[in-house]
């Protein structure tokens, strides 16, 4: 079966900055059935048709003015069921020694990005993975991702791992929205009785849980994997 997986990064600041403005670091991933594309592409644009909302998707721009959209698009995702997955990684800024890679922040990020992805692909499966377009010091760091999650899924193909601007990918855009709401809980950044609180709450309820947070591995439809650095079990 082949899958597309949309991808985007929140506070990807935080390996860089001598004065982190949260705890964690976060890469989230949309996963679909390629054969799903189009049919989520209309019906976002229907969406944006109905509220007259043309610019791009984003967590950032949630508004009181949007509100009923972004909820719209909220109960959209959770519409596809198990078709259309949610995957992020939390990474605490604190627990990262640099030393483990090497001293190389962008390489540190990338390792992450590999343990985000990995767990997901299947056996016997082909996977496209669009990432939001960033500028790396190494321009090759996509073509290394590729290859190390091809190298450790034999059973299955990686196409193709390639960056796009999100403001051309309406997925990439809806991830950043998911991504956001992960986040906000995560980093707790929500401001009570905001625009973003009431859309943080309708996808928490469309869930069944009382609050976002980490998830166990198995958790398939919004999974939230707070990676463990210090050990445990």
């Amino acid at each position: 079966m082949q899958f597309e997986v949309y991808c985007d990064e929140a506070k990807q600041d935080l390996f860089t900055s001598k004065k982190p403005s949260a705890r964690f670091l976060m890469i989230g991933s949309l996963w679909l059935p390629s054969s799903l594309r189009c049919e989520a592409k209309e019906q976002i644009g229907r969406l944006r048709a109905k509220h007259q909302t043309w610019g791009e998707i984003k967590w950032s721009k949630i508004s009181p003015s949007r509100l009923q959209f972004y909820v719209d698009i909220v109960d959209l995702f959770i519409s596809y069921k198990q078709d259309m997955r949610f995957r992020c990684i939390a990474v605490d800024n604190a627990a990262v020694n640099m030393e483990l890679h090497g001293n190389d922040k962008e390489l540190g990020f990338y390792k992450f990005y590999y343990q985000m992805l990995h767990h997901w692909i299947l056996d016997f499966n082909e996977y496209r993975i669009f990432c939001d377009a960033k500028t790396n010091r190494d321009p090759k760091r996509l073509q290394v991702l590729q290859r190390c999650l091809q190298n450790a899924n034999l059973s299955s193909k990686i196409m193709s791992v390639q960056s796009l601007p999100s403001r051309e990918v309406v997925l990439i855009q809806l991830c950043d929205l998911l991504l956001g709401a992960a986040s906000s809980r995560m980093n707790d950044t929500l401001k009570e009785g905001s625009a973003k609180e009431a859309i943080l709450k309708r996808l928490e309820g469309d869930l069944h849980l009382e609050v976002l947070g980490p998830t166990i591995r198995d958790e398939r439809k919004f999974n939230i994997f707070q990676i463990r650095l210090r050990g445990g079990w």
